[in-house]
């Protein structure tokens, strides 16, 4: 299978090369090879590569941002799906994008499932939203619903994101403070991109999918578990939402049913798991750097 990935060096698409590069062939479109953008150059490259399979990793992720920038983000999140869907329906592909939970509102007081109506709260949210809207218009498409990204695809970017904050917070001594009453279901990019290639692999029916780990969890009780497997102490500032004033409005409670996906026949792990895969990865990582 041709598999060309858009967003190549960001930390998904990074784990989407390891992932499938060992059986497929795949083609990787960085940011300055393809301007996802530019609707003429989406065509002119996905023409150019003949791919049966295009995969979305490009977005943008700046969540306050988008309140001042909405129109940068609708052009990423949205109108770039758009481009690529009809790449997608014109080469006869699949295609492959990725959502987020931030299309609900928070007020779920049980994991979501796919059949939940979206219902965005902030200018990011609806970005993505109109962007999985544009990709399920595709007849051969999978969306992807992923939350709380974090890991580190070997020889992929350095981690960033909340999880990395957190992490760096905690080695350096400090006390980061998290939400202890923000209710998410972290995603593992590992299990995220193996989850991915087995939709792709096994022809699973298309539509929308929650591809998250298992379980749910605050930020502070993931906190706790990634000083734990750090072997910290567990020094956190536990904050409220109601008490941080943010640009944008994060979704309170946010987790994610997976049992869709596990319906297709794909599991993933729970994501204490995952958090000590990815403990293990970065603490081998520095070993190798350091000798």
């Amino acid at each position: 299978m041709r598999i060309a990935i858009a967003g190549a060096r960001g930390q998904l698409g990074a784990a989407m090369i390891h992932e499938c590069s060992p059986a497929h062939e795949v083609v990787a479109f960085a940011r300055d090879t393809l301007d996802t953008n530019d609707d003429a150059s989406v065509a002119r490259a996905m023409d150019a590569a003949r791919p049966d399979a295009i995969v979305n990793c490009a977005a943008f992720n700046d969540v306050d941002g988008a309140e001042d920038r909405p129109v940068d983000a609708l052009n990423q999140n949205a109108f770039a799906v758009r481009a690529l869907a009809r790449a997608a329906e014109r080469a006869g592909a699949v295609l492959v994008h990725y959502g987020s939970d931030f299309v609900f509102d928070g007020s779920a007081t049980e994991p979501y499932t796919e059949d939940v109506s979206p219902n965005p709260q902030s200018a990011y949210g609806a970005s993505k939203m109109l962007g999985e809207w544009f990709a399920l218009d595709s007849p051969r498409s999978y969306v992807l619903r992923v939350e709380s990204l974090f890991g580190q695809a070997p020889n992929g970017p350095t981690p960033k994101g909340s999880v990395a904050g957190i992490m760096n917070g905690l080695l350096a001594g400090s006390s980061p403070r998290v939400f202890e009453d923000r209710t998410v279901t972290p995603t593992y990019i590992l299990d995220a991109a193996r989850a991915t290639r087995q939709l792709l692999e096994n022809a699973a029916p298309f539509g929308l999918y929650h591809c998250v780990n298992s379980g749910s969890c605050t930020w502070f009780e993931f906190a706790k578990e990634l000083a734990r497997l750090l072997d910290v102490e567990p020094k956190l500032t536990p904050v409220k939402v109601a008490d941080v004033k943010l640009k944008a409005r994060r979704p309170q409670f946010c987790a994610l049913s997976n049992a869709k996906l596990h319906l297709a026949g794909i599991e993933m792990p729970p994501w204490q798991h995952a958090l000590a895969d990815f403990i293990r990865i970065v603490g081998a990582a520095k070993s190798s750097a350091v000798d």
